[in-house]
This record gives C-alpha cells, structure tokens and sequence, in this order.
C-alpha cells in the first residue's frame, strides 16, 4: 500500500474514531444553513472558512453573468464528494457579497452532496475598498447593518435563503474609518440576529481593536471569529485573544508543509495553556475564479484530514482535541445566539 493511500486509510479511521466519541450539541442552539435551520448538533465534522467561487472583478461587472453556474457545480462537485469520505458534514463558505456570493449556488451544491452550507451577510474593505458598494460612504453603521438584518430575517434577494454569520473583511493592521463602521455595523448586526461576526483580520493588533468595538456594544468576544490569526508572529497576542473569548481561526492549512508545521507550533503552545477549545482549524481553499479557464487552479478541502491531523497526532495530541477543533469549537461558533458580556 503506497504511503499517500496509508494516509488516507489513517485518516478515515480518525474521523469515524471522533464521530463516534463526540459528545452531543445542545438542540436548543441552531445553526442558519443555505437550506435551512439545523441543530448545532447536525454540524458534525465542520470547515469554518472556505470558498466555492471568488470573483475579483469589479463590482459593476461581478455577478451571475460572470459564470456559468452548472459549470461552478460541474468542476466543484467532485471536491465536495471528497470530503465525504472524511464524514464531514458542514462546510462554511466565506465569500461575501459583490465578490461571488451565491447562495443559489451554494444550496444547489448542498442539494446534491448532503452537506450542509452556510453563507454569510456582510461586506469586505480589502483590497483597497474596492469590493464596497458606491453607497458606502454616505451610509451610517445603523444604514449598513438594516441590509444585513434584512437579508438574516427575509433572505438574501429573492432567493429565501438566509445568512449564517456575518463576514467583513478589513485593511490589516491598524482600523481605518471604513474599519471601524463595518466593526459597528457587524456588532448592530449582532444584537439583532444572534449572527457570529467572522473578520479576515489577519495581525492581533486589528483583531485586538475590533473587540474594543465589540465591548463598547456590551458583546462577548465569543460573538467574533479571528480569521487568519496564523499570520500574527506573536504566540503571546494570539494567546491573549483566545483567552479573551474570542474564536482564534487558524484557517490557511496547506499542502505545505512549513505552513503546517507553523501551524502546529501554536497550536501547541495553545494546548499548553488550555485554550484549544477557543480554536478553529480551515483552509481557506477551493476558488473557482470567473474569466480564468475552467476556473483557475482550484485547491481541495481534505489537507486537515490526509495530512494535518497525522501531524497533530504525531505531536501527542489527543483524539478528542481534535474533536475539540473540528466538531465541538464550530458548533458553538456558528449556534445562532446572542452574545452579550454578562454584567
């Protein structure tokens, strides 16, 4: 048996080994899925940020006549059937609107594979701003999250389906005004959804000033998702922010493996002070990019089962750790509440 297939065989029997030992979602918390409502417990095996499409056009041109929908599904669906044999159930997608959000697309996806799907609400200030909507800048944190809370409670367009968290997407490093209304209209969002607010956020400094915002609307930091916290250097900032409350998301796992490594090494030291309940584990992968032939180069969703898990386990963690990371911390995460600080 070649050595890739031993990986593969190793790491079936891990999932159906946390299948069986994880522990039961209380059913009065719901998730928000593409095709409806679910108990938290229905998450089962969950991959918090990832991607079906991303379009970089510009936004007057992005949309559903960039892209042939059936082809999305025809070059996608066999990356989705994949993730079967790993018993993953949920599958998170983060692309926002005006950068290829489609929820049409996504339940279409869902429909013909079995796992569930979650979109989001919420707009992205990266790349220089120039995914907003003109509008924006005339718009009050208060205009802004009316969007948003319309699209939770009504559906996305006319399409029914309903957002599961919120997603922004901020200038790294320091907040500018543009940062911190997308902040405010997130944590208004929040308060009247129960909505969880993912931010691809990137160094602890930004992610430290978002949660400034969060207090100031009396919200507990369990209510946010640090996207991509693997790029802040300093073990001791991620450490802080985890045991702040908040969801420390180490979502760039790659067929890599100096990256993997990397991400070993602070979870690690996570392990070290009991903060790995505070952990999500994703790959930011897949991508199918309109204009690009048949899509551009799409990367797989399986690198946390075939290969990261075999690492984590080669470096003493546990079975119910990862359990922890991959089924336990996503259902809490994304369950549909409210978070307030409690007084």
């Amino acid at each position: 048996m070649t050595s890739s297939l031993i990986n593969t065989a190793i790491g079936l029997l891990l999932l159906v080994a946390i299948l069986s030992i994880s522990s039961c979602q209380n059913n009065d918390l719901k998730a928000v899925t593409v095709t409806g409502e679910i108990p938290v417990s229905r998450m089962g095996v969950t991959l918090p940020n990832e991607h079906v499409l991303v379009d970089f056009a510009s936004i007057d041109s992005v949309g559903i006549n960039h892209y042939d929908r059936d082809s999305v599904i025809a070059r996608v669906l066999p990356y989705f059937e994949e993730l079967k044999q790993y018993k993953v159930r949920t599958f998170v997608d983060g692309t926002p609107e005006f950068m290829g959000r489609d929820p049409q697309l996504l339940a279409e996806l869902s429909r013909k594979t079995g796992i569930n799907i979650l979109t989001n609400t919420g707009w992205y200030a990266s790349d220089d701003e120039r995914h907003l909507p003109k509008e924006f800048k005339d718009m009050s944190a208060e205009e802004i999250s009316a969007v948003w809370i319309d699209e939770a409670k009504n559906g996305i367009g006319n399409t029914g389906i309903k957002p599961g968290f919120i997603k922004i997407g901020l200038n790294k490093i320091k907040l500018s005004e543009t940062d911190k209304k997308l902040v405010a209209a997130a944590c208004l969002t929040h308060l009247e959804t129960g909505l969880t607010i993912m931010s691809y956020t990137g160094p602890a400094q930004a992610a430290l000033d978002q949660l400034v915002i969060l207090k100031k609307y009396g919200i507990d930091p369990s209510a946010f998702i640090w996207s991509h916290a693997m790029e802040e250097p300093s073990n001791r900032n991620i450490l802080i922010i985890a045991q702040m409350g908040a969801w420390v998301a180490f979502d760039g796992i790659q067929n890599d493996m100096e990256s993997q490594v990397r991400i070993d090494r602070l979870l690690l030291n996570l392990k070290a002070t009991r903060q790995l309940n505070h952990m999500l584990l994703s790959h930011d992968a897949g991508w199918y990019q309109p204009g690009k032939p048949n899509g551009g180069v799409f990367r797989p969703f399986t690198e946390l089962f075939s290969s990261f898990s075999l690492l984590l386990l080669s470096e003493g963690f546990t079975r119910e750790e990862l359990d922890q990371m991959i089924v336990k911390n996503p259902a809490e995460a994304f369950a549909v509440r409210v978070r307030k600080i409690a007084k």
